[in-house]
């Protein structure tokens, strides 16, 4: 293949991945600019109606019947996690962009270096949107765990002011921002469409898997059962919420220097690896072409396993 013909055909590549991660990835600009319409009218979110809810949901259940979902069931359960990071993208549609991007990468990096670190590269371009979701989701249940306590001081006082509890529901889905609004505002939805609040509120609790939700949704669910005063316990809910996250943050700030000394410790060979393979690479061959190369790159990798996970129990601590 003569380099004018390779270099179109990566191009023609790299733009078609491109193309399909903006397809897949980005929203219509209809549904951008009713967000800014949102933002300068002062609304902190914009409900889907129960028609566009019932719409997505079929065509969430229509794209579950694919191979992929029938492969990899219990594994790794896609669906529910972009469901969880509320991205706007379908599973076949991630994993054809994570294809292509391994595709890509890996010829590019064949041609640019060398054959030996196609493989890598590949890897690590298929692990791209993968790592993207984890990182939203992630993102997204960090900011929904920190606008908890705020949203149950609004529902107790919303319940002292007389309304019912599907009421100050509501008034969190209208006054706090996202995400929590949009949970909150599904939940309100669902009960008013006929579903029972304790169903409605489940289902919010497999969708957020989040320890103080679990512990709301059984405060009421408790309530609503024995009786008591439920404006009370969504306070100290609050208040219990509000320390643990003061607390987290005090301990994340003390083992700041443990998380660095690990991240330092884990990429200095990795990166050392990597440039030594760009530089020389007739130098390193021997770590997968000799017999005690392989069994060292073995043992390094195993011990590097064992350093990395001593490191992350000694720096992750419960609260």
């Amino acid at each position: 293949m003569s380099p004018l013909l390779f270099a179109l055909v990566i191009g023609g590549l790299v733009v078609g991945m491109v193309l399909a991660l903006a397809f897949a990835l980005t929203g219509s600009k209809e549904g951008r600019a009713s967000v800014r319409l949102d933002v300068l009218v002062g609304r902190n979110n914009r409900k889907d109606s129960s028609a566009d809810m019932l719409l997505k949901q079929a065509l969430q259940e229509v794209d579950k019947k694919n191979l992929l979902d029938k492969i990899t069931p219990k594994v790794l359960n896609l669906q529910k996690m972009i469901e969880q990071a509320d991205a706007n993208v379908k599973p076949s549609a991630l994993v054809g962009v994570g294809l292509a991007a391994a595709f890509v990468g890996g010829l590019a990096s064949a041609w640019m270096v060398n054959v030996y670190v196609a493989p890598v590269v590949a890897l690590v371009c298929l692990s791209a949107p993968f790592t993207w979701l984890f990182w939203k989701r992630k993102s997204r249940l960090n900011k929904f765990a920190n606008q908890l306590p705020e949203s149950m001081e609004l529902v107790a006082r919303a319940l002292r002011a007389g309304h019912s509890l599907a009421a100050g529901l509501h008034v969190v889905a209208e006054e706090m921002p996202q995400p929590i609004c949009k949970e909150f505002g599904r939940v309100y939805e669902e009960q008013n469409l006929g579903i029972t609040l304790d169903e409605a509120l489940k289902g919010m609790c497999e969708r957020v898997p989040n320890l103080d939700l679990k512990f709301f949704i059984t405060s009421v669910a408790i309530q609503r059962q024995t009786g008591g005063d439920l404006a009370e316990i969504l306070d100290r809910i609050g208040y219990v919420i509000r320390e643990r996250i003061k607390i987290l943050g005090q301990v994340k700030a003390l083992t700041a220097e443990g998380r660095l000394s690990g991240i330092v410790l884990v990429a200095l060979p990795i990166g050392l690896f990597f440039l030594m393979l760009w530089m020389k690479p007739d130098y390193i061959e021997a770590l997968w072409k000799d017999p005690m190369g392989v069994k060292m790159s073995i043992g390094a990798i195993f011990l590097m396993l064992i350093g990395t996970y001593s490191i992350k129990k000694i720096i992750d601590i419960k609260v």
